[in-house]
């Protein structure tokens, strides 16, 4: 017995509210624009710099207790991490903790440390500070260049390896569908100041590594459909393989959704806000590979009949959707 969330064969119009769906998204990303340039976003420590202690305690080491000890200081955003180290004496644990500067200093004074020392005394009476070292602004703004360059290139690379593998239009279509998915993505973070630091820049690559996953099968079996249906006419053609395909990618999208709820549930709080930017993203790009990125191969047209590029050997064409 098998269980199918979505019928085998389906006939939905996926462009009846083609302009109301593409409309919107041109909107939503306008106000993302907006909303980042007016309000920004709510960097953390990697991108506005602070302060880093190393300390070593004889306790096991309680990450979340020593966590809520320090966010009781109000001191920011703090991130707290286990480090191994082979040299460290016998019964000792290293941690390593950052904290976030204040706008006019990166840098924690000395009776800040001694607070921050004195609440992990709280938890670990024998903890010591065996280095303090301040992380400059310079250095996170280069950071900040090297977050976005590092999504540019994604995209650039995608670009350029779809419009190998398939038509110019479909390379088009997929990565103003995906800068509609890394858009939307901030645009959450703006609108509600969710910590923005290096691991949801990797949660942001990976958004773009699924949706363009989910496009490419999409864009697969469409140019399969275009040597098979010479004669349909392209928005049908294009509906007929939205249909086609939309079992594996309603499938697809709940089975990572399911294992996304239970890190963000369960993944404490450091995992919470890169669990969410996946989650969120997943969705848009689900969304952006049925409304978006075929509306705009529509619009710029397809070759047809002998022009198309044969896709015969291609190995996502027998994928069972």
């Amino acid at each position: 017995m098998r269980i199918r969330l979505v019928p085998q064969k389906t006939n939905f119009n996926f462009f009846r509210w083609q302009w109301l769906t593409f409309g919107s998204s041109i909107v939503l990303m306008v106000a993302s624009l907006l909303l980042w340039v007016v309000m920004g976003l709510n960097y953390g420590i990697d991108f506005t710099g602070g302060t880093s202690i190393r300390a070593d305690t004889s306790q096991p080491a309680e990450i979340g207790a020593y966590r809520d000890a320090i966010q009781e200081l109000g001191l920011g955003d703090v991130v707290i991490s286990e480090v191994f180290d082979p040299t460290m004496e016998t019964g000792r644990q290293a941690i390593m903790i950052r904290l976030q500067g204040t706008d006019e200093d990166t840098a924690l004074n000395t009776n800040t440390v001694d607070a921050v020392r004195a609440a992990l005394a709280t938890v670990a009476p024998d903890i010591t500070f065996s280095s303090v070292e301040t992380i400059g602004g310079k250095v996170s703004g280069e950071l900040v260049w090297s977050a976005l360059l590092s999504i540019m290139a994604g995209a650039v690379g995608m670009l350029i390896y779809i419009w190998a593998r398939f038509e110019w239009q479909f390379a088009v279509g997929a990565v103003i569908a995906l800068v509609h998915d890394v858009l939307l993505t901030i645009g959450v973070f703006v609108l509600f100041q969710l910590r923005f630091d290096l691991t949801i820049v990797a949660g942001v690559l990976t958004i773009l590594g699924y949706s363009i996953n989910d496009k490419v099968v999409v864009f697969d079996r469409l140019r399969e459909n275009l040597l098979k249906y010479k004669a349909m006419p392209l928005r049908d053609l294009m509906n007929l393989t939205c249909n086609e395909t939309l079992s594996r990618t309603v499938m697809t999208g709940i089975t990572v959704l399911m294992a996304l709820v239970i890190l963000m549930i369960f993944g404490g709080e450091v995992l919470r806000n890169f669990a969410f930017a996946i989650f969120f993203g997943t969705i848009v790009g689900t969304y952006s590979s049925i409304y978006m990125a075929k509306n705009i191969v529509l619009f710029l047209g397809l070759p047809r009949g002998e022009k198309a590029k044969k896709s015969d050997e291609n190995d996502f064409a027998n994928i069972d959707a």
